[in-house]
């Protein structure tokens, strides 16, 4: 009897639950985001790939349907690792790409930060940086200050990609 009610049941949940179900598409009522972003990498090369944290925050509510403006958003970024090197204007060359990135999303309102103390560390003064950098006293300081204003924190983790997706998926 109890392999028969095991059969039973079986075929009663095929009934209620479809066997080729699929995801739900759900659009969550985001509201402009408030929130400061930490760059701390152990290779400046990795920038590139922090800045796609920027932009996938950004460009989802500044499309369809949330449409808000860059004006909406309130987005810091503050730089205190290696990638301090690459928003040196005697650096612009080898990180162009970076540079061109971080100075389109300053356009559009985006606040880069450098610590001073950081700076200090590199042998860098004021001049030394690009001109849509904010030099800051410092940066963990920056960061508290930040959240107590009600910023979420977003710290990009930048990995070593050592397995291709084709691999895995």
């Amino acid at each position: 009897m109890k392999p028969f009610l095991t059969l039973l049941t079986l075929l009663w949940l095929g009934v209620l639950v479809p066997a080729q179900a699929a995801g739900k598409w759900v659009d969550t009522p985001y509201v402009p985001a408030r929130v400061v972003f930490e760059f701390y990498l152990d290779n400046p090369i990795k920038i590139n790939s922090a800045l796609y944290w920027v932009r996938s925050l950004m460009n989802p509510l500044l499309d369809a349907p949330y449409n808000y403006s860059p004006e909406d958003l309130k987005i810091v970024v503050v730089i205190h690792g290696t990638e301090i090197v690459t928003v040196a204007k005697k650096n612009e060359a080898k990180y162009q790409e970076a540079v061109d990135r971080m100075r389109y999303y300053a356009d559009l309102g985006v606040s880069f930060r450098v610590c001073n103390l950081a700076a200090e560390d590199y042998g860098y003064s004021l001049q030394d940086f690009q001109d849509f950098i904010e030099v800051v006293p410092n940066g963990i300081t920056e960061l508290a200050h930040w959240q107590q204003q009600g910023f979420a924190l977003i710290v990009p983790q930048v990995l070593d990609k050592t397995i291709d997706i084709e691999s895995i998926r």
